[in-house]
């Protein structure tokens, strides 16, 4: 549910939560209904930020996962990439007394950007992909496999194969929300499918995490 492209078009977007006017109510939601510690936690450690790192965070949202990396290690490099003004503006915001290398970018991901000077050997998106056609969601992961630093690693937390009763909560809540066309190969277990369709290595799933929204999984694969 984080703010990210609805088309490969940059002059369209899917804001926070889906709707402009629920942008101001973003990070309660999220720490509300996807039991947010949990898998933000999770995430922060699967990507084990390390001193010189320089990630790159595809649909930053508000900053939570940049406020969290930084907590976790001051000394990397950040950019978080995201098209919604107002969550940019509520990032920058967040960050402000922070020291360290941490900026937002407002716009749309594209290797076609040369963010830090030199390839990330990290990236990160969290909440996006659920949110997007199919096609920005094959773009997005062969773009990230394009930019990543030989041997960086992709991490990707994000509403997977839904079974069951997740199954049926995420059909009442995210895509009530969102929307089933985008949502729905989410819930049929597309990503790990696109991954392997972008050539990336040792690509895994390294945890999976029940919610009152469905299934969230942590994803991770190598350049």
């Amino acid at each position: 549910m984080s703010s990210a492209t609805r088309t490969s078009r940059t002059d369209t977007h899917t804001p926070p939560l889906g709707h402009r006017a629920l942008t101001p109510l973003y990070d309660l939601a999220i720490v509300a209904i996807t039991r947010e510690k949990t898998w933000r936690a999770a995430l922060v450690e699967a990507i084990d930020p390390s001193p010189g790192d320089s990630i790159l965070d595809i649909g930053a949202g508000t900053g939570s996962l940049a406020m969290a990396l930084h907590a976790e290690c001051p000394g990397i490099r950040y950019i978080g990439i995201d098209p919604d003004a107002e969550a940019i503006r509520r990032a920058r915001k967040k960050i402000a007394e922070l020291e360290g290398d941490i900026r937002f970018h407002e716009g749309f991901f594209s290797a076609n950007k040369n963010y830090f000077g030199e390839p990330p050997n990290k990236i990160v998106s969290s909440l996006v992909l659920h949110q997007v056609p199919l096609a920005e969601k094959r773009r997005i992961i062969a773009q990230a496999k394009k930019v990543l630093a030989p041997g960086g690693l992709l991490f990707i937390a994000d509403y997977g194969l839904q079974r069951g009763v997740q199954r049926l909560l995420f059909r009442s809540t995210v895509q009530a929300l969102d929307g089933v066309e985008d949502t729905q190969p989410n819930a049929d277990g597309i990503i790990q499918l696109l991954l392997n369709e972008a050539e990336f290595s040792s690509i895994s799933e390294d945890r999976r995490i029940e919610t009152p929204t469905g299934t969230i999984t942590l994803y991770r694969a190598r350049q």
